[in-house]
């Protein structure tokens, strides 16, 4: 089935489905809307509901409180663009068009914006909820294709776009611009600086950080502004709003009455840009700044619900599409924001994957709950299509887990599967409790380190040598589960393969 007899089925499943749902009284029964937020390099630790104990997270934490956390989901990649190809058209990075991020344009001002696009006979998310009569839109950062692109969100399936179109523009909070649909919306008292400066020495004083690496309209503010007038015009739903948020991937830029609030002492040096992106006078106040900002968008948003009297037939999903940085005056170590994961973005160990996950469902899913089943970004575009009364594309890898939301268990699945083609190249298979990674594949170490997930979240022990056949089966996954890739090649693992 191509892309265009999917569309066509989905409407004819739209339409009976339509009639089916007519209730005895001839209305028509309400499909739920859908809320999904994705965070920037937000950690597994960096949630009060998952472990954090200096942030404050308390709209997040009581999204877990109302629903259900996910406590072993997964993001498709180690870094933005190819998770957030998993996560729009549900194949693993075996299979996904993008898995890295392979930029188009350069970081000066006059260069082309974008990351390589999604193909245009992609089947996304927004295609399969608007093919069964959802407004679509998507407001914070794309990633998947620049202006006049094929993989534009406007060409993608979505309705209204807001936000980042490019994710290397995206480092900086106060950019020149931001994206309307097609048009450039040009933001007030924002002059262009570069978003990665170094200084040798501290500036005279805070006031002198703020004039140089920040401007008057901050991009989060205003997308959640956009977001907030799109939802109010799309009450009457159904409607999947999509909402990729730039935090807290740095540079360090906050709203400074927000830093204000964090303790001084937290930031006895300043950050000098010594590891990329701005520098910052608090870097620990503006990180933990940043992540309470990103709550705070999640209580405005989920106020409005409230108010607007959708809330309760309303599904939000809350997600990251990587681990804690490593770069940029992020400190995992002062936060503890991975806990005992191991790794950090840019790995697949735990701690560059494995993704704080939220699910708010009233009716369906039981408050306070939580669940172990094993899930990842791709599993979510199945799950939106189901809990829609859509289909999902054929030919994709993720599975539906609104049973798991329910908390019913999931249809059989035998492993996840995470390849990595930038750095030092590598891949992982989860299967059941155990966990194989290859950490070079670059210099063309096929070695199978294998870790017991239950005993061992950290991966410290590898455990392959207790368990052969084990690391068998991963090696057959490990070839079994992926196909070629010409923009994202890995030498090691393409060789013999078709």
């Amino acid at each position: 089935m191509d892309r265009r007899q999917f569309l066509s089925a989905a409407g004819a499943v739209a339409a009976s489905a339509a009639v089916s749902a007519r209730g005895d009284d001839g209305t028509l029964a309400q499909r739920p809307n859908i809320v999904l937020i994705m965070a920037d390099d937000l950690g597994y630790r960096e949630l009060g509901c998952f472990g954090q104990d200096k942030i404050r997270t308390p709209n997040l934490d009581r999204l877990a409180a109302e629903g259900m956390k996910l406590e072993r989901f997964y993001s498709g990649s180690p870094v933005c663009a190819p998770t957030r190809c998993t996560l729009m058209t549900g194949k693993h990075t075996g299979h996904a068009y993008i898995r890295g991020n392979k930029e188009v344009g350069g970081w000066g001002p006059e260069e082309p914006e974008g990351q390589w696009p999604l193909r245009a006979g992609a089947v996304t998310m927004a295609e399969a909820l608007g093919r069964v009569g959802y407004a679509t839109g998507a407001f914070g950062k794309w990633g998947l294709g620049g202006p006049g692109s094929e993989g534009h969100p406007c060409e993608q399936g979505f309705d209204h776009f807001y936000g980042y179109l490019c994710q290397r523009v995206a480092h900086n909070y106060y950019p020149t611009h931001l994206w309307r649909n097609h048009d450039v919306d040009v933001l007030h008292g924002n002059d262009y600086f570069p978003a990665h400066q170094r200084i040798d020495e501290p500036l005279p004083t805070e006031d002198d950080y703020y004039e140089r690496f920040a401007g008057e309209d901050y991009a989060p503010e205003e997308i959640q502004k956009e977001t907030e007038a799109w939802l109010r015009a799309n009450a009457d739903g159904p409607f999947f709003l999509y909402m990729p948020s730039i935090i807290p991937h740095v540079s360090l830029q906050a709203p400074r009455e927000l830093i204000e609030t964090y303790p001084r002492e937290w930031d006895p040096e300043p950050y000098l840009g010594q590891q990329g992106y701005l520098p910052h006078p608090r870097p620990h106040a503006a990180y933990a700044a940043m992540i309470t900002f990103l709550d705070q968008c999640v209580g405005r948003t989920m106020d409005l619900l409230e108010e607007l009297g959708v809330a309760d037939n309303t599904l939000v999903l809350f997600t990251s599409d990587n681990g804690t940085t490593f770069n940029g005056g992020c400190d995992r170590e002062f936060f503890d924001s991975l806990g005992e994961l191991r790794g950090t973005k840019c790995t697949v160990y735990e701690g560059g994957i494995r993704v704080p996950t939220i699910a708010r469902w009233p009716g369906h899913i039981q408050p306070g709950s939580t669940s172990r089943v094993h899930g990842g970004t791709w599993d979510l575009l199945p799950t939106l299509a189901s809990a829609a009364g859509g289909l999902a594309p054929p030919g994709i890898d993720g599975i539906d887990l609104t049973p798991a939301l329910r908390g019913e268990g999931v249809a059989d699945r035998e492993y996840l599967y995470f390849e990595y083609p930038e750095a030092d190249q590598q891949q992982a298979v989860i299967l059941d409790r155990f966990k194989g990674v290859r950490t070079n594949l670059r210099e063309g170490d096929l070695t199978v380190h294998l870790y017991d997930l239950d005993r061992d979240p950290g991966e410290t022990m590898d455990v392959a040598g207790e368990h052969p056949a084990v690391v068998e089966r991963i090696e057959e996954i490990m070839f079994e589960a992926r196909e070629p890739s010409e923009l994202f090649p890995i030498p090691a693992l393409d060789e013999g393969t078709s």
